[in-house]
């Protein structure tokens, strides 16, 4: 079954919690802290392969959990870090978090991290200083990303057929490659997209046969709205036209303008025309169904072929290789023209310019909402019932980065209730 969209949960593994722990040996008075960090959480990473070409697996396993970081342990044990959740896509998977794409996998074996696991909090023995010799301070572990992602599969193929239903793109793909798709003198025969690989010469050319298209498919008319994504990937299009047209002008122009309706960028993309089912016509006919083409094209790589009788398909495969190539050897030397410093300075923040990113904002309830993402991973991976000593470092953190003197101008006072992310705290001890 052919299942090109899924929907999934993604949880990566939280971060082990730091333990509070004391050296307690025989003849070894008063022995210091020893509590180990937390272990980190694991990421859960997608990994596309070739071996796969749907997404039917998800439909079935909708969660994606990565295993947690352990805790810390007493004698500076380090909690053991969760063990990533490596997953299997096919290539061609565009992964989505709320619309917005986060990971694009088009090569064998690559891999992108898409959920990291949260970092381990440190344990007692880290906070020990000559001035604390005896902390009772321990972090939580952080809580590894957690979010729905929309997975989209989108086929990597050298050649895209487009056409009419029935236009005999299904004929084609079976007599020039190893596919075998459905195929029937009815419209709508090809229900799903279908890859196959034809062989010219000494190369070979990956070609994707999609659900045909009818006007109005880039508005959800038909099958092939659904599809039209698989075409987005093709270095070339072959546009097949059926011979036995009564306007191949129409035919022509009605398809081009689904493409364009769908991706403008599918309108720039180079394109081989072909007349199918030329077998039962004489070559007059053909010559005036090729020259309408051309002219309806505007371009003159316009060719007329006969799957059935096996006739005109290897000059045809040859000028989509030569397109092939051609799109390839572009975008070889876009890629390596991209690796050239273009001169431009660019300006990034370091820690401590990071450090200063927060925003301090009185509430109408009279307490003080305190946001940034450092003074946030600080407050998560506080332990607020572990005792006094926790929350105050927490205040301390606040003081050297100049938040309690923002909140102090802004009015807070001692009782006020400062809150950060989920959590809160009054500005000085109760």
């Amino acid at each position: 079954m052919f299942v090109d969209t899924a929907k999934v949960t993604i949880q990566a593994g939280k971060g082990g919690d730091g333990a509070v722990s004391f050296r307690h040996e025989i003849y070894v008075d008063k022995g210091g802290p020893d509590g180990g960090d937390g272990g980190r959480g694991g990421d859960v990473i997608f990994k596309a392969t070739k071996n796969l070409n749907t997404l039917l697996d998800f439909r079935y396993k909708p969660e994606l959990k990565a295993k947690p970081g352990q805790n810390g342990s007493k004698r500076n044990k380090r909690g053991r870090s969760g063990e990533a959740f490596i997953v299997k896509v096919p290539m061609g998977t565009v992964v989505k978090r709320d619309g917005r794409i986060i990971a694009d996998l088009t090569g064998d074996d690559q891999e992108v991290v898409i959920a990291k696991g949260g970092d381990g909090g440190f344990g007692n023995a880290h906070f020990k200083s000559s001035t604390r010799q005896a902390p009772k301070i321990a972090e939580l572990g952080e809580q590894g990303d957690q979010f729905e992602a929309e997975l989209e599969l989108k086929l990597l193929a050298d050649v895209g057929l487009v056409g009419f239903p029935n236009a005999g793109k299904s004929t084609f793909l079976s007599v020039v490659s190893n596919a075998r798709p459905e195929i029937a003198d009815y419209a709508f025969t090809t229900l799903t997209p279908n890859l196959g690989v034809a062989d010219i010469d000494d190369g070979s050319l990956l070609i994707a046969d999609i659900p045909g298209l009818i006007e109005g498919a880039s508005q959800g008319k038909g099958l092939g709205d659904a599809f039209l994504r698989h075409v987005e990937r093709t270095s070339v299009l072959l546009h097949l036209i059926d011979a036995y047209s009564n306007d191949i002008a129409k035919d022509y122009a009605v398809i081009r303008n689904e493409l364009a309706e769908y991706s403008p960028e599918l309108a720039t993309r180079p394109e081989v025309v072909a007349i199918t089912k030329t077998e039962g016509l004489d070559e007059e006919l053909v010559a005036m169904q090729l020259d309408t083409a051309k002219t309806a094209a505007g371009h003159g790589n316009v060719m007329a072929i006969s799957s059935a009788a096996h006739k005109g398909l290897k000059e045809l495969l040859r000028s989509l290789k030569s397109e092939v190539d051609t799109v390839r050897r572009q975008e070889q030397e876009a890629a390596e023209a991209g690796d050239e410093d273009d001169g431009v300075a660019r300006i990034t923040l370091g820690a401590e310019e990071l450090s200063k990113a927060w925003t301090v904002t009185k509430l109408e309830d009279g307490s003080y909402q305190v946001e940034g993402p450092r003074i946030e991973k600080f407050a998560r991976r506080t332990n607020f019932e572990g005792g006094y000593q926790n929350v105050n470092r927490l205040r301390d953190i606040m003081k050297k980065m100049g938040i309690t003197y923002e909140l102090r101008r802004q009015g807070a006072d001692g009782g006020s209730i400062i809150r950060i992310g989920g959590d809160e705290l009054t500005l000085v001890e109760q």
